[in-house]
């Protein structure tokens, strides 16, 4: 090795067709001296240590797949070029296959149709399903064969080119006589000629729509990460002895000045050093009251600064930032999740070999034993066709698209095969609470007024000065007003979080206690009380004052959403442990999962250690369901064996998540868990009849019992069967 092999070199790999690819580089790369390797199917990426770039490159093409540096290619372009392809293949053969069922059925039932050279026609329309639309199929086998390894791809192609192939020679060998044909298959007097173009086009034709959804499914796994970066700021105001600079981000180093004006996201983490604003930290904390910052206070990389300008001192930049940390944790557990195998994957390491045996002892029995040339090739393609694992390669794309399907209709995204096998072993739901279970919307909970005086008007002098602001808070004074706004006049906004007016000749000012206390505004005892107890309840307190003196506090908090404590039930009948998740203090977040009938609260959680919390969970031997919509909650939607992201929370956090909830009703939560459930029998089901199928006709076609007809026939039934045992999920409710 040469160069500098001592960091992780990562890769974007491209040309796997299935998780044992995966497998295989990652095998042939640690086998290397001083190498170790982990190769991530889902996103495509390779990490590798103990290489230069170069040399973990070149050590990837010589395993036959294609590599490149990860910075210097997008992920998403090369997905979407490979749907691309593939939706162009999957249409070029529906397009061509139809018709040459069709004709070959017509024909079939109306010989007095017949013209001289009909058979070579739909070897024509067969053609270029067989060499262009199965290519990929083909590819994949002869890159395998490469390196002395099988996969499901070896059967299909040579499924598909022993079917086409057999057809050609036995229509140049001894053309088909016109008796004898049965639903297109040209058999002659002998039974020794049979047609199979529609076996070779259909198999192609299933499966290419198989690998087409699975590419798509399989897009979403890396655009969390990508998502995650684009929140961060991609410049930054550099101060230096009083003169701003607008600099990339990378120049930014700890302990430098920078500034960061209203609207603009701060590039780095910090601490104030001048300046007061109001910071909206949602899309990293959840929380949806902004944060009032000023002098000595911490702000985070990725947040946006709302109201004045600010001067910080970097303290974190780079990958040592919140931001970057949060994505790495999200890259950590997507990989650890798609490295999971699904079972088809691995049974086809074992069952592909074992059929090509098969196939090649029947052959050689039958012709050493004195069946004859013809019937012994005959026999060995009866056990290659009825072996070729169309339902097997159908038994999960067909189940999931009829129940994504359905799920849409209910507001429902599935988004592969993970969230279906992890639904099955979940026994912990853990729900966030800001936003989840909550509406995530600040509404005025609770009015005290001075010595019980009637707090109605105060209210509305209150909401006659927030109605000219448009901080979050001001609109819930204002939505939650029982009177009308009355008109307002010279309303300022002070430095220090607060505002003054005038309104209706009175002198109003309003904010938080401490700013009420700085403008020399002392508060009785009773509004005292109410500020203490909407503290130890989680409530943002807004403090009045009215000509001097303090009048009212309106207390504001996050309200449970109604359906909320019906779901956790539910979810309880399930036989499920619910757990909420809360960054609040202990006592207010008891008091919310008191309401919902939580099992267990969990509270003062940072938003940087929601993984971490799922994941001690897990080291307790439990499964867990994380319900999220912040960007705070994608590490922990990704650390968890099931992430399901509401559809009212943010687009990352909803590339996290297994499963997308997109009806406006937590009640989703239950069905989505019950819909991908029974999804997930469904498919099991599929693949115990398809194992089943193979194990018992393969040796009935191996005693020359079928012939490749009757074979490609079962085949195709086995298919449909699969294919209507899916479509039940039609009928979920």
């Amino acid at each position: 090795m040469t160069g500098d092999t001592g960091s992780a070199v990562a890769l974007q790999i491209s040309g796997m067709t299935c998780s044992a690819c995966a497998t295989q580089i990652e095998k042939r790369l640690s086998s290397l001296d001083g190498v170790t390797a982990t190769v991530n199917y889902a996103t495509e990426r390779a990490t590798v240590t103990g290489m230069t770039s170069s040399e973990a490159i070149d050590a990837v093409r010589r395993t036959g797949y294609s590599a490149a540096r990860a910075g210097d290619v997008d992920p998403a372009a090369l997905a979407a070029s490979r749907i691309t392809g593939l939706r162009r293949r999957l249409i070029v053969a529906t397009l061509l296959t139809l018709p040459l069922m069709d004709v070959g059925l017509v024909l079939a039932l109306a010989p007095g149709l017949r013209f001289p050279g009909w058979d070579w026609m739909l070897v024509i329309l067969a053609l270029p399903v067989v060499a262009w639309c199965a290519w990929p199929f083909h590819r994949a086998m002869w890159a395998n064969l490469r390196h002395g390894i099988t996969s499901m791809d070896t059967l299909v192609s040579l499924g598909v080119l022993a079917s086409f192939g057999w057809t050609v020679i036995s229509m140049l060998v001894a053309p088909a006589d016109a008796e004898g044909y049965w639903l297109g298959y040209g058999i002659t007097p002998a039974g020794a000629d049979t047609l199979y173009l529609d076996v070779a086009a259909g198999v192609t034709c299933f499966l290419l729509a198989g690998r087409y959804f699975e590419a798509k499914a399989k897009r979403t796994a890396r655009s969390v990460l990508d998502a995650l970066g684009q929140l961060a700021a991609t410049s930054a105001r550099l101060l230096v002895d009083g003169v701003e600079t607008t600099v990339p981000v990378s120049r930014l180093r700890e302990g430098d000045l920078f500034v960061v004006l209203a609207s603009e996201t701060v590039p780095a983490d910090g601490a104030v050093t001048q300046g007061t604003s109001s910071v909206d930290s949602s899309m990293m904390t959840g929380e949806p009251v902004p944060v009032d910052v000023s002098a000595g206070d911490r702000v985070t990389g990725g947040t946006v600064n709302l109201t004045g300008r600010i001067v910080v001192r970097a303290t974190a930049v780079g990958e040592e930032s919140q931001l970057a940390q949060m994505a790495a944790m999200a890259d950590q557990a997507q990989a650890r999740k798609a490295n999971v195998s699904r079972l088809v994957d691995r049974v086809v390491g074992v069952f592909v070999p074992v059929v090509l045996g098969i196939v090649v002892v029947t052959v050689a029995g039958w012709w050493i034993g004195g069946g004859g040339l013809r019937h012994a090739l005959s026999a060995g393609l009866s056990v290659l066709v009825i072996a070729c694992p169309c339902a097997l390669g159908l038994a999960t794309p067909t189940a999931m698209m009829v129940g994504v399907g359905r799920g849409g209709r209910l507001g429902i995204l599935i988004k592969g095969p993970d969230a279906l096998e992890a639904t099955g072993r979940v026994d912990t739901v853990v729900l966030d609470k800001t936003g989840t279970v909550t509406t995530g919307r600040m509404r005025v909970v609770e009015r005290t007024c001075v010595d019980g005086a009637d707090i109605d008007p105060i209210h509305g002098l209150a909401a006659s000065l927030e109605s000219a602001s448009t901080h979050p808070i001001a609109a819930a004074v204002v939505e939650s007003c029982p009177v009308p706004v009355p008109a307002c006049s010279d309303v300022r906004t002070v430095s220090g979080g607060g505002l003054r007016g005038t309104v209706e000749g009175r002198a109003v000012v309003l904010g938080s206690p401490r700013f009420l206390g700085d403008e020399g505004l002392l508060l009785p005892p009773d509004l005292l009380r109410a500020v203490e107890d909407g503290a130890s309840a989680a409530m943002t307190p807004v403090v009045v004052g009215v000509d001097g003196q303090a009048a009212a506090v309106l207390s504001l908090a996050d309200t449970i959403r109604p359906e909320a404590p019906q779901v956790v039930a539910e979810l309880s009948r399930m036989g499920l442990r619910t757990v909420l998740l809360s960054g609040d203090s202990q006592t207010a977040a008891r008091k919310v999962g008191d309401r919902l009938g939580c099992d267990e609260v969990l509270a003062e959680v940072m938003p940087a250690h929601k993984a971490e919390v799922i994941e001690g969970l897990r080291a307790e031997g439990h499964r867990v369901a994380m319900v999220g919509d912040g960007i705070n909650d994608a590490a922990a939607l990704a650390a968890a064996d099931l992430g399901l992201a509401l559809v009212t929370g943010t687009d990352i956090a909803m590339r996290s998540a297994d499963i997308i909830c997109v009806r406006h009703h937590l009640g989703v939560v239950p069905d989505a868990i019950r819909l991908a459930r029974r999804t997930r029998r469904i498919i099991r089901g599929n693949l115990v009849w398809a194992f089943a199928y193979n194990i018992a006709a393969i040796p009935i076609a191996a005693a020359g019992l079928l012939n490749p007809l009757i074979s490609g026939l079962a085949m195709s039934l086995s298919s449909l069967l699969v294919v209507t045992n899916s479509l039940r999920l039609r009928n979920f409710k």
